[in-house]
């Protein structure tokens, strides 16, 4: 999220590595809640929120990955409730025209079994109208999981091909 939104406003870079591909955080936050996304937004950021504060708790204690998306996230946000962590995810987006402002050339990896992204790289390859390239990553590589954890050699070793083939090019 962070190198394609800094590519957005910083027009010297000569490539962007999106990895995993991520457009709108606050969608991984809102897309399971039973109600509009304004309205979830909403409690998300309000004071005080019990209702939904009990209810991420129980979440959380079923769910691993909630569990650890929270703790972690909450460490890493600095804030002190997992509501408050998730509602840190809505600031984090590429919409409303940030990502169509990216102009340097851009790869976006998609783990075709990100539990937590699921479908945001093609969102963000979508969006994009700067030279693109999307590289998926599947489970039969041992790279299907988010960010090819299992497979970062793999991964890696063709992050690296497309930015020579990027940087020999621009040179």
């Amino acid at each position: 999220m962070l190198a394609p939104r800094a590519a957005a406003f910083e027009h010297r870079l000569a490539a962007c590595v999106a990895m995993d591909g991520v457009y709108d955080l606050g969608l991984t936050v809102t897309r399971n809640m039973p109600v509009p996304r304004a309205e979830a937004e909403a409690v998300l950021r309000a004071e005080s929120a019990p209702e939904v504060d009990a209810m991420i708790e129980q979440l959380m204690a079923i769910n691993p990955n909630i569990r650890w998306a929270a703790a972690h996230g909450q460490y890493v946000m600095g804030v002190d409730s997992p509501r408050a962590f998730f509602a840190s995810y809505l600031d984090y987006t590429l919409a409303n025209g940030i990502a169509e402002q990216i102009s340097c050339p851009t790869l976006v990896c998609d783990a075709a079994e990100d539990i937590f992204l699921e479908g945001q790289p093609k969102m963000l390859f979508e969006h994009l109208t700067c030279e693109k390239k999307l590289l998926d990553f599947t489970a039969a590589e041992g790279a299907g999981a988010h960010c090819q954890t299992g497979a970062q050699r793999l991964a890696f070793g063709r992050i690296y091909d497309w930015l020579d083939d990027i940087l020999v090019a621009a040179s």
